[in-house]
């Protein structure tokens, strides 16, 4: 989980409430991650607290954890607010810093190759409602508060926020982080979660394991050769899920490991130290 002792990387808050002639009386709640886009904070909060997040209200655990998370555009300031059991409430405006996105042009391509047939926007249409509904399967656990470890070796090919340019036709941004590695090769769950979704053949993202850990905060896999889990499995960090492949739209053998907070396509990358190469699952 988050690592709340270390207080030269939380982001601390605390609020006095004075009344007269009686002592004060002080609750605190800590953050922990960067304020950017694509970031994701975990809170932790007095056990019975109540958190908001612009007026709207924010699932927290019976021991007082919490997740948000910034899209990949989202700009300005946001505020969040925490009431103690007691009535007592603390706000705190978090300003999203930007960040800069690798772009890239490419033309000349077969317009079959940038807009897909008749067929094929039928079926996207029904794998996203697919997708949509094991995302909108949240439950108030805090299965993320273990922390996270990289879900497969290899060579980083591909990073959150890029975006390209198809036959001057700018196409939707990449909200995964690429890991490429041969066929076959392990996928393993970053956190503890339970799986919403596990589909052997997408249009796009081929093999497909949705993993819910808890709050909203969910990891979605592609592309995977082997699917080793099962929908309303719980599984542990560290746990096999599948398999590295490149089915669905793939132009070789990787792991696209994305996040949702919500609705928000959030950055995986700001979870994990190091590079996969060097990790040991």
């Amino acid at each position: 989980m988050p690592d709340f002792s270390r207080t030269a990387a939380a982001l601390r808050a605390a609020v006095f409430i004075c009344l007269f002639a009686t002592p004060c009386i002080a609750f605190a709640f800590e953050l922990e991650g960067e304020m950017v886009q694509g970031g994701i904070l975990f809170g932790k909060a007095e056990p019975g607290s109540a958190v908001s997040l612009d007026g709207r209200e924010i699932m927290v655990s019976e021991s007082g954890h919490f997740v948000i998370g910034f899209g990949r555009d989202e700009t300005g300031e946001r505020t969040l607010s925490v009431r103690d059991a007691d009535g007592a409430t603390q706000t705190r405006l978090l300003e999203i810093q930007k960040r800069e996105y690798r772009i890239e042009r490419v033309d000349g391509l077969p317009p079959k190759t940038v807009t897909p047939d008749p067929e094929a926007l039928e079926r996207i249409r029904n794998d996203a409602a697919l997708v949509g509904q094991a995302r909108a399967l949240r439950e108030n656990r805090d299965d993320y508060t273990g922390g996270f470890a990289w879900p497969a070796k290899g060579r980083i090919s591909g990073v959150y926020g890029s975006q390209r340019v198809l036959n001057g036709e700018p196409r939707r941004p990449h909200f995964g982080l690429d890991i490429a590695a041969p066929t076959g090769s392990p996928v393993y769950a970053p956190a503890a979660g339970t799986i919403t979704m596990a589909h052997p053949d997408l249009y796009y993202s081929g093999g497909t394991v949705i993993l819910d850990h808890g709050q909203g905060l969910s990891s979605t896999f592609l592309h995977m050769s082997k699917l080793h889990v099962k929908k309303d499995q719980v599984v542990q960090q560290g746990e096999l899920i599948g398999e590295i492949g490149a089915t669905g739209r793939a132009s070789g053998p990787h792991l696209d490991w994305r996040m949702n907070w919500l609705d928000k396509r959030v950055d995986p990358q700001v979870l994990v130290d190091g590079i996969p190469e060097e990790t040991e699952l």
